[in-house]
């Protein structure tokens, strides 16, 4: 789609809004994690819901949801083709648990307030003894009833294509033995370029995906739910 001198002034105006307005959120979550965790999680919230006020009425993006998010200790792989899910995602479900790359985890700031809101970092490189730890971080946030949110590709595909997901995925299936709800989303059409375009991103929740499956048949349903929106 050709970007348009509107494009540009909107998104001009989205980062002169909430790029600041992310810093501040920054802070203060760092702040609140001194004081609770359930300061921390309001403060968390509140910059996702910033995010998507600033979506709505700066860059035009609406945002409709197919099917209902879960609320309870599952895992939820997610399609992955901007950043606008992954800042989503606490407006999405009350109090997700991500997992996210070791090396966003290392940012400063950001990563210390991460880790006390409750996350499980993944580090692909780094053996046996950090799975069993992602594993037991895992089942303790799914015992608490927190969903486990994962973009299974491992990093952002452009609207329209399809990645296979990362080994490692069907292994922590296995291994956490939960439910796996598979989301699609077409974010990318409109948020995944720098002059990002006004329209609907749509959040589609697939089928739930029982504990047990062969890596086969696992990985077959969860690329064909996630990519559900690829067309158009």
């Amino acid at each position: 789609m050709r970007t348009t001198p509107a494009d540009v002034l909107r998104s001009l105006a989205f980062y002169a809004v909430f790029y600041p307005g992310t810093v501040l959120f920054v802070m203060g979550s760092v702040a609140a994690s001194t004081v609770s965790q359930r300061a921390l999680h309001a403060i968390v919230r509140g910059w996702s819901h910033f995010h998507r006020l600033c979506a709505r009425w700066l860059l035009g993006i609406k945002v409709v949801f197919e099917g209902q998010m879960p609320n309870e200790g599952v895992l939820v792989a997610i399609k992955h083709e901007s950043f606008f899910e992954a800042i989503d995602l606490p407006m999405q479900m009350d109090w997700p648990a991500p997992l996210p790359k070791i090396e966003l985890v290392r940012l400063p700031g950001w990563g210390y307030a991460a880790q006390r809101y409750g996350i499980v970092p993944i580090e692909r490189d780094g053996g046996a003894k950090t799975l069993r730890k992602m594993v037991a971080s895992g089942r303790a946030f799914a015992a608490q009833g927190r969903p486990l949110a994962i973009f299974p590709e491992g990093t952002r595909v452009p609207h329209g294509q399809r990645r296979a997901l990362q080994s490692g995925f069907a292994g922590l299936y296995k291994l956490l033995s939960l439910p796996v709800v598979p989301v699609a989303v077409n974010s990318g059409r409109l948020y995944q370029r720098r002059w990002k375009k006004p329209g609907t991103i749509t959040v589609r929740v697939g089928q739930r995906i029982e504990p047990g499956l062969p890596r086969e048949e696992l990985e077959a349903k969860v690329l064909e739910a996630i990519n559900a929106l690829n067309e158009g």
